[in-house]
């Protein structure tokens, strides 16, 4: 990458940042439905047609983050003879300043999408994306096919952990440490779940 793409990349960056954070202000202001995407454009000082340059609809603006592929970077450095479930929690670790410093925006995200019934019709298909990408994630990191069974399994199961731990996260509204529930939710699938027992 050269120096003006990574400035090219930062600029858009900051201003995708920029139109989701305006966004969320007015939706709390007026709710998400009255918002229109011509009056977060006029917030965001852009116009509509520069805002469907960075989301395709109001409904991605929400859906839409810039975390997979800094995960994917964090966990990709991780040393190759690292253990998974130990990489695993250093790319957490890694990501743990950004989940803080964008915790607000990320909670106000997340209750839209358990609240709103047009946002709620996506989870299905946002929930199949997001675990495609954790298959393709590990895949990558064990050199394991994507579609092999026990991936598939293994990684089912981390990413059912991961909803529950957004849930009780929103249900804390925020209150729980985020980064702590992920690493709690490591915690019991490592240490396999006996129903007997829990």
């Amino acid at each position: 990458m050269t120096a003006a793409e990574g400035l090219r990349e930062r600029k858009k960056r900051k201003t995708r940042e920029t139109i989701q954070r305006e966004a969320m202000r007015l939706f709390r202001k007026q709710g998400y439905e009255e918002t229109t995407i011509e009056q977060i454009a006029e917030a965001a000082d852009i116009s509509p047609s520069t805002f469907f340059n960075y989301f395709p609809s109001k409904e991605d603006l929400v859906f839409r983050d810039d975390y997979d592929p800094m995960m994917a970077a964090a966990l990709a450095a991780r040393p190759p003879e690292e253990p998974l479930t130990v990489a695993l929690r250093q790319m957490i670790e890694s990501m743990r300043p950004i989940i803080e410093r964008d915790r607000e925006v990320i909670l106000e995200r997340t209750k839209l999408v358990f609240e709103v019934p047009e946002l709620r019709a996506r989870i299905r298909e946002a929930g199949e994306q997001a675990h495609d990408f954790m298959r393709q994630m590990v895949a990558a990191r064990t050199g394991r096919d994507p579609e092999d069974f026990e991936l598939r399994v293994a990684t089912a199961v981390i990413f059912a952990g991961l909803l529950e731990a957004i849930q009780v996260w929103v249900e804390s509204d925020g209150s729980k440490d985020f980064a702590d529930l992920i690493l709690h939710t490591l915690d019991v699938i490592e240490g396999g779940v006996r129903l007997d027992h829990a």
